[in-house]
């Protein structure tokens, strides 16, 4: 079964956003699951607009696709820290 291009890259995007979170906050190990909850659904709530603004970005410039990923990446990734870090204060 073909998966829909826009849901692959959803899957990757989330991914490697969960991947950025716990690498880049590592106090995410101690977070309780209703931090880590929130933390991923602000991690979605932002996910529209950051697709959005990724896929424009690839449509204009191509040739940095890549960067527009990652950039993507990190921004639903600075989302998810940020909840953590304000549910720790």
């Amino acid at each position: 079964m073909n998966a829909n291009p826009i849901d692959t890259l959803g899957k990757k995007l989330g991914d490697t956003a969960l991947t950025l979170l716990i690498r880049l906050y590592p106090d995410v190990r101690i977070a309780t699951t209703e931090q880590l909850d929130a933390a991923c659904a602000a991690m979605r709530v932002k996910s529209r607009s950051v697709v959005d603004e990724l896929l424009d970005d690839a449509r204009d410039a191509p040739g940095v696709a890549h960067i527009a990923f990652q950039t993507a990446a990190l921004t639903l990734a600075h989302e998810g820290i940020r909840v953590l870090q304000d549910a720790r204060k």
